[in-house]
């Protein structure tokens, strides 16, 4: 029998190419400084994609040298959409566009696959909790906090006393979709920005990649006809290097990305009207360039955000930290969270 100090979790997260993997112990320590990645298999369908991640396991249990038995409990994340259980939608997702994969009971499968409970998050709210628990450490019990992590989309999640938020059919957090008021963002003749989603005016529509090729960056190139980047091959090649440019103060740059810090701030408006979290986690790209754009972006954020004096008192603003391993990590986080020994 396993002894209540000997134990541990592991922590999987599922990507479109390659599954990380991490192990996290009782007293709270990772066992792991860095990625440990194989690859994900999803495009081969559900059954190969459930054989990768039981390697992932396996693979992750001999790098830390720990033994299988030490093993309570599996955090799973995946990008979405999908159910609060880890069912992927009906209607497929972008990683999980084959038929096959409609419907599919991804936790459950890797449940079954390896003999073990397996925790499920999506991969915004894997983010979002580990951020949380890293910011409060022994506190994060007792704090509350949001995440906007902006990507090719705008992900994120809500936690509350530690925990991720996830709603009735695990949509709660869905930040990226949150409408917010577009007057005074947009310029006079900037059209109102789509998403992906079908919606106008989301978070998504402007605080993101895909925000940047399908509304910012079009408009914006109309106001600077000579830039460099109407060279760029395709509008996403281009899209690619507005960091780039932002860095070095170009002016279409920062526009766009004044403009993605505004429609974060007046996110968080939301936020703190509604929930009125402890902290406000921003991460993404953006914020893994340069120290000085890094720190100019989420000044700007926190500028865009409107508190009142009580709030300001008390709100901290911070950047979502290592984010390429906050996935696994919140899994195993989440994992962990469910243990009674």
């Amino acid at each position: 029998m396993v002894m209540a100090k000997d134990w541990v979790v592991v922590g999987l997260d599922n990507g479109g190419t390659a599954n990380n993997a991490t192990v996290l112990d009782h007293e709270g320590a990772f066992l792991v400084d860095g990625l440990v990645e194989v690859p994900s298999r999803v495009l081969d369908g559900p059954a190969a994609a459930v054989e990768s991640l039981a390697g992932a396991f396996d693979n992750i249990l001999a790098v830390t040298k720990v033994d299988r038995s030490r093993v309570v409990a599996v955090g799973l994340d995946t990008p979405g959409p999908a159910s609060a259980e880890g069912v992927i939608s009906s209607k497929g997702a972008t990683n999980f566009s084959q038929p096959a994969w409609w419907g599919f009971d991804f936790r459950g499968a890797l449940e079954e696959r390896l003999g073990l409970p397996v925790v499920y998050n999506n991969d915004g709210n894997a983010a979002a909790l580990y951020a949380h628990h890293e910011y409060f450490g022994a506190n994060a019990h007792a704090r509350s906090s949001v995440s906007a992590i902006v990507g090719t989309g705008l992900g994120g999640g809500v936690i509350e006393q530690g925990k991720v938020i996830k709603g009735a059919a695990g949509m709660a957090g869905e930040l990226g979709h949150v409408h917010i008021p577009m007057h005074g963002l947009l310029e006079e003749g900037q059209p109102l920005p789509s998403c992906g989603c079908g919606f106008l005016g989301d978070v998504e529509s402007v605080s993101s990649l895909t925000g940047i090729v399908r509304n910012l960056l079009p408009y914006w190139l109309t106001r600077f006809p000579d830039h460099p980047l109407h060279k760029a091959d395709t509008i996403k090649a281009a899209a690619k290097q507005v960091r780039g440019f932002g860095e070095q103060g170009d002016g279409l740059a920062l526009k766009i990305f004044e403009q993605q810090a505004m429609g974060l701030g007046r996110l968080f408006t939301i936020a703190a009207n509604f929930t009125d979290p402890d902290c406000y986690f921003v991460g993404g790209g953006v914020v893994e360039a340069a120290p000085h754009f890094r720190d100019w972006f989420l000044s700007r954020v926190r500028a865009h955000t409107l508190l009142r004096d009580e709030q300001v008192k008390v709100a901290q603003f911070a950047l979502v930290p290592e984010l390429d391993m906050a996935g696994a990590r919140g899994a195993a986080i989440a994992a962990a969270g469910t243990v009674v020994i």
